[in-house]
């Protein structure tokens, strides 16, 4: 090989790793009323590429539906989750980071104090976001699962607050149109701590299915869904450790695996046989599944009945599975703004 060629090659390979070195670091953090997770990454084409991640069930909402308040056990568990979060995003040496508070922060009386608190205990700067704020950002994060094949599309997250519900027009080669969003108070803790905690008797489950649907049942009546549903128009995509855990419930996966779930798709037949399982049992017959675990064998029963609801008034097929949602969205946004 002519030396001058090769001596350009290496120079070229070198340039390459070192521009792959110094590109920017993002880190999106999602705070819930359940879970603590965050994503860093860098952009890569077609996307991004996830060079670390962190998430921690913290119930920071636990209590919330009784006294309007974080409590201080609730507060000192997610504290805790973020300075996690906070070594890890100086570790990373991240460039841009967005970190958000969703339900649990918006409800309760002290979310502003404790905001101030986690910035002068993590260093994280942490931002309450509204609900249509939330909805945006899950459906930027997994619009890419929506086909052009249905013109419209039911997006919804089912949260441990609330759930919210984001009705689309689908075109092909276009970004799906928002039509109406909601965000209903029906999240799998309030649910939870209201009809039963570890233990839901049928009879109860029954009426969270109640609950949810009259919850929802407004939503309907001023966008006609159904008659859509009906006539095979719509689409359903759903972003929640609820449809992923019945997903890999169902796949009778030996541990979850998200290459196996994210973009999946699951008859609601099929969820409501993984679901009626489920509800028979007791806690610790849950808790033994290894796509649920003890941390969450009481939620995912709340979490449940929300689709079932939701199954009931919009009778789909199926459902697509979404291991991704608002971190995702973050990311987009921040290397949009990047002009990653």
């Amino acid at each position: 090989m002519d030396l001058q060629v090769q001596s350009e090659r290496q120079n070229d390979t070198g340039r390459l790793r070192s521009s792959a070195l110094t590109r920017p670091v993002f880190a999106a953090l999602d705070l819930g009323t359940n879970n603590c997770r965050l994503l860093v990454a860098k952009s890569a084409p077609g996307g991004f590429r996830v060079i670390d991640a962190f998430s921690r069930i913290v119930r920071l909402g636990e209590g919330l539906s009784r006294n309007d308040h974080l409590s201080v056990p609730a507060m000192e568990r997610t504290i805790a989750a973020l300075r996690v979060c906070g070594s890890k995003i100086e570790r990373r040496g991240v460039t841009a980071v967005r970190a958000v508070g969703t339900e649990a922060c918006r409800r309760a009386a002290n979310g502003a104090a404790f905001v101030e608190s986690v910035e002068r205990e993590t260093g994280i700067s942490l931002e309450i976001i509204s609900s249509q704020e939330e909805g945006r950002l899950a459906l930027a994060g997994c619009a890419a699962l929506l086909e052009p094949t249905h013109p419209y599309a039911l997006v919804f997250d089912i949260g441990g607050g609330s759930t919210e519900l984001m009705w689309l027009a689908v075109e092909k080669g276009r970004a799906p149109r928002l039509l109406d969003q909601t965000s209903v108070r029906c999240g799998v803790i309030g649910l939870t701590e209201e009809y039963g905690g570890p233990n839901v008797t049928r009879v109860n489950y029954d009426r969270m299915v109640e609950a949810v649907a009259d919850a929802i049942a407004s939503f309907e009546a001023r966008n006609r869904i159904q008659s859509r549903v009906d006539a095979g128009k719509v689409q359903m995509l759903g972003t929640s450790g609820t449809v992923t855990t019945l997903a890999g419930v169902h796949l009778g996966l030996c541990r979850y695996d998200r290459r196996a779930v994210d973009g999946s798709y699951l008859r609601v037949d099929h969820a409501r046989t993984v679901i009626d399982h489920l509800v028979a049992q007791d806690f610790d017959g849950r808790a033994r599944h290894p796509c649920i675990g003890q941390d969450r064998a009481d939620l995912v029963v709340a979490g449940c009945a929300v689709l079932d609801a939701l199954c009931d008034v919009w009778p789909v097929e199926r459902l697509r599975i979404a291991d991704r949602g608002l971190r995702e969205g973050i990311l987009v946004d921040l290397m949009g703004a990047a002009g990653e």
